[in-house]
């Protein structure tokens, strides 16, 4: 190992550093004390590498930025605003320190997008690099999984499909020299979060990073009601046309990226008279119904067909 724990700890420290008014103890005790007002939200993600992100797919701050990003857009689908997070690493001591540092920068870019200070975690040293993150948000009222009701329409907060698009790139090894490539590329490797989409409105939210057809089913299961996707509102989404252009010359259907591709983290939504994108809406029954695709989703086998 290239480095002692203290020297890796002496870089987070100054990275993570502030004064804000909500911390009343942070890193260097054995725990975080902060202030709070409402009801808490509490999540975790882990992501490991080679399973979650490969090195030489992404930069150690974009890795940063992703776990970060799922961890917050976790709070984000309850109606919550992510105020604090802590990050656990373990190091297979071959990285360099410059690697750590931009891996926190990362974190701390992700953070402070949010608005959330990072109060804490640890190292430990592994196999495999492990980063272990847990989010606290604060909203007065969550909003859950269970409370679509028949007569809602279904919002995605913005067109879901990048992230899926650049990992086909990546992984069939396809060089497109284009705007639209880059930015599948960007949304695999950092995934954007929608930061100022108001869905203060919605009775029912999730986030979709398993992708809209599983959220979707939770949903409908969570409500007792019935998700109709409507194809063909997605189709009229501002970006559809850029993204259809990249499927078609990797000869992809590109409801597979969009309905079924995951590592998104987009916000789906029902309710009433939504922002976003209007893509289907509540009814009477049970499952999803309306999904064409020119073959099943690998994970089909977990959803109920419609019942009516």
């Amino acid at each position: 190992m290239g480095f002692q724990e203290r020297d890796v700890i002496s870089v987070l420290q100054k990275i993570f550093a502030t004064s804000d008014s909500r911390l009343t103890v942070g890193i260097g005790d054995d725990a975080a004390v902060v202030s709070t007002q409402s009801q808490s939200i509490i999540t975790s993600d882990m992501a490991v590498e080679d399973v979650h992100f490969k090195l030489e797919w992404s930069s150690p701050f974009d890795i940063g930025r992703k776990i970060t990003a799922a961890n917050i857009a976790d709070i984000l689908s309850m109606g919550g605003k992510c105020d604090y997070l802590t990050a656990s690493v373990a190091l297979t001591g071959n990285e360099t320190l410059q690697w750590i540092e931009n891996l926190a920068r990362g974190i701390k870019h992700e953070a402070d997008l949010a608005g959330s200070l990072i109060v804490g975690g640890d190292i430990a040293r592994g196999p495999k690099i492990v980063i272990s993150m847990t989010a606290v948000g604060s909203s007065p009222t969550p909003i859950l999984r269970s409370g679509a009701k028949v007569g809602d329409g279904l919002y995605l907060s913005s067109l879901t499909g990048w992230s899926a698009a650049g990992l086909e790139l990546l992984t069939r090894e396809v060089s497109i020299n284009s705007e639209t490539a880059e930015k599948a590329l960007s949304e695999f490797s950092a995934p954007s979060l929608d930061y100022e989409i108001n869905f203060s409105g919605a009775t029912a939210m999730a986030d979709v990073s398993d992708s809209v057809l599983v959220q979707a089913e939770q949903i409908a299961d969570a409500s007792g009601v019935q998700i109709n996707i409507d194809q063909t509102e997605i189709s009229q989404a501002a970006e559809f046309a850029e993204l259809v252009q990249l499927a078609e010359e990797l000869k992809v259907d590109i409801f597979q990226w969009i309905l079924a591709g995951g590592e998104d983290h987009a916000l789906l939504a029902t309710g009433l008279n939504l922002p976003g994108i209007r893509i289907g809406s509540v009814l009477s029954g049970s499952g999803i119904s309306g999904v064409d695709m020119k073959k099943a989703p690998v994970s089909w086998s977990h959803f109920n067909h419609a019942k009516n």
